[in-house]
């Protein structure tokens, strides 16, 4: 058993855009909050390169994971009148929420597509290190911070809890599909979330749906397929960060060949020479950091990394077009050929981005397919999709979306290539 830090004297209050209020009851959160590590947050973008397409989407981690907590806070409440919940799981759940996120770094999924990072192994680390989050954490008892680490890495016995904060009805997506609706200036993710935590049940297992609430999961569900499409996956979205990853990829490709960087980029250093890197390395890698470097780099007499970080930076993105797939091969072709004359290098200018989506796709976990599950009147268990005709109808539909992306404000004001310019003008016409 662990011994729980008590209560505060009196709450501590976040005034919130989405919730409107966060409120802190726990001397533990309270210590969570206040760690170095969890500060880190405010310096980490939620949306990475999206504000770059929704000026609004500035909000950081740090917003996110305090949503998360108090989402969570609230379905305990609704919980606690129920036997299937143990409310000695409070404190675990409300810092594994809290800290679910802990571990990301600059500009998230961008940065750890190109360096094989995974935010997941860092956020374990931080938990269980030499860090204040640890500290705060141990003092609750031994094995503590081990279990809530087991419960964001979905190891945890308890798969109720497990379930809360990671499922395809979890806390997580909840906060931020209210969150970046909201910043973003969009109207797709926001759903109804006090009704939907009033309809929710805890199960043996997981969280299930009263048999009258399935509407409000429909809701939900196509609210998530439409953020997905026209936010996360926005085709400018999609540019920045391919952007992104062409600079991080040429700077260490230039790091690799002995290049002599006018500043030695020290903060990359330990991934660029894949020698690991220490966990104290890693905190100091934030978005300042990486903005300060790309500012620098626009400076470089490497004209590649000199251009592709001013884009970045001053926002002149690739534009991109969707080819037929019939004629995809021969145009790329192409475009190669024209950049391979100019001594434009199409790994860099010329790159191919192709996506699916499922809105509403069972995954597997543990055994077995976990989906939504509704809690019919007879008290069994159905899934959703059995019950629902609209979650059946979008079910096996799957969405693709194939994009070619290259620098038009330099193929379409060619001169030394006037013929292959008027091919370009005529089949690469932005959209």
């Amino acid at each position: 058993m662990y011994s729980s830090r008590g209560q505060l004297s009196g709450s501590k209050v976040f005034k919130d855009p989405v919730h409107r209020y966060i409120y802190v009851y726990d001397h533990l959160i309270w210590e969570l909050i206040n760690t170095k590590e969890f500060q880190r947050l405010r310096r980490i973008k939620q949306l990475g390169t999206s504000f770059l397409t929704f000026h609004g989407a500035e909000h950081t981690r740090f917003h996110h994971s305090l949503g998360v907590y108090e989402i969570a806070r609230q379905l305990i409440d609704q919980f606690q009148q129920y036997p299937e919940w143990d409310d000695r799981d409070r404190e675990l759940l409300l810092a594994a929420a809290l800290l679910h996120d802990v571990g990301h770094g600059p500009f998230s999924h961008a940065f750890e597509h190109v360096f094989s990072v995974r935010h997941e192994v860092w956020t374990e680390r931080i938990i269980l290190g030499d860090t204040e989050v640890n500290q705060v954490l141990s003092e609750m008892g031994v094995g503590f911070a081990e279990e809530v680490a087991a419960i964001i890495n979905k190891t945890h016995p308890n798969r109720l809890i497990v379930n809360m904060l990671s499922s395809q009805l979890d806390v997580d997506r909840m906060d931020y599909l209210l969150r970046d609706a909201h910043f973003a200036g969009v109207s797709y993710g926001k759903f109804d979330l006090e009704r939907m935590l009033r309809v929710l049940r805890p199960d043996e297992d997981q969280v299930v749906v009263k048999q009258s609430g399935m509407h409000t999961i429909e809701d939900y569900i196509m609210r998530r397929y439409q953020m997905y499409w026209q936010v996360y996956l926005h085709p400018a979205t999609r540019s920045s960060d391919l952007l992104l990853k062409a600079i991080l990829e040429r700077a260490q490709e230039l790091y690799e060949s002995g290049y002599p960087f006018k500043m030695t980029p020290k903060h990359f250093l330990p991934i660029f020479e894949q020698n690991g890197m220490s966990l104290d390395q890693y905190l100091k890698l934030d978005e300042t950091v990486v903005y300060f470097y790309f500012q620098e780099w626009m400076e470089e007499d490497d004209a590649i990394l000199a251009d592709l970080s001013s884009r970045f930076v001053n926002r002149r993105l690739l534009k991109y077009k969707n080819f037929p797939e019939a004629n995809r091969v021969r145009y790329m072709e192409r475009l190669r050929q024209t950049m391979d004359e100019i001594g434009l290098p199409p790994k860099y200018y010329l790159l191919e981005d192709q996506l699916s989506q499922l809105p509403y796709d069972l995954y597997k976990g543990q055994g077995k397919y976990e989906g939504i599950y509704l809690q019919m009147n007879d008290g069994e268990r159905k899934e959703i999709s059995e019950v629902s005709m609209l979650v059946q109808s979008i079910l096996n539909s799957r969405q693709s979306d194939e994009k070619i992306y290259y620098p038009e404000d330099v193929l379409l004001n060619l001169r030394e290539h006037a013929n292959e310019k008027s091919w370009l003008l005529s089949t690469l016409k932005s959209e």
